[in-house]
């Protein structure tokens, strides 16, 4: 069973109706026990990061996620409470990946929403059959700068972390859910770990 991490965030459905479609099962929970037995955990979300960090904290989901032993992967808003730090109200965030979290510099149009492409990726098992300029979905403000664990980037108005990767925790700033095929390849490599 997969568990998708209830924490109050929105797109959840989203996430749980694309495994839906690729026969998978999933639970949405915030039941502790639930999350821990469960094969694989995926952390999305779409919202802000001091409200969202203040429900993990306040349903202690936040040391459960970083206990985590099987894989886990964290979507959008998922991939920036993994940082280290959001800029977005101020926010310590969990500090599995090296990294901090920036808004973009008012020189474009802010959010960065639409179609963009990959490119940089690192040869990493997420990114099986992915290549360079593979258009995926994205929605957000903020971004996580580039770090030690990016394993792809993408480009608006300056490179950011695309995808990351630490151990056993994956994480994608654009929402595979939303990505057609090529997104579904993303969520089926993360399944079939």
């Amino acid at each position: 069973m997969i568990a998708i991490i209830n924490y109050n965030a929105g797109n959840i459905t989203s996430v749980q109706n694309a495994l839906t479609r690729l026969n998978f099962k999933s639970i949405v929970t915030d039941n502790e026990h639930e999350i821990r037995k469960a094969s694989k955990v995926i952390f999305p979300g779409v919202g802000e990061a001091s409200s969202a960090m203040h429900y993990l904290k306040s349903h202690h989901l936040d040391t459960i996620i970083c206990s985590l032993k099987q894989p886990v992967l964290g979507i959008c808003l998922g991939q920036q409470l993994m940082c280290q730090f959001s800029d977005e109200g101020n926010t310590p965030c969990l500090s599995i990946f090296d990294a901090k979290v920036h808004k973009f510099p008012p020189q474009n149009i802010v959010p960065h929403m639409g179609w963009n492409t990959m490119t940089s990726l690192k040869t990493n098992p997420l990114l099986n059959g992915i290549s360079n300029h593979d258009n995926f979905y994205f929605v957000h403000s903020y971004y996580c700068e580039l770090s030690i664990d990016t394993i792809a980037e993408t480009d608006y108005i300056l490179p950011f972390s695309a995808a990351m990767q630490k151990n056993n925790f994956y994480a994608t700033q654009f929402h595979p859910e939303k990505s057609a095929s090529i997104g579904d390849t993303i969520l089926l490599n993360f399944l079939n770990l």
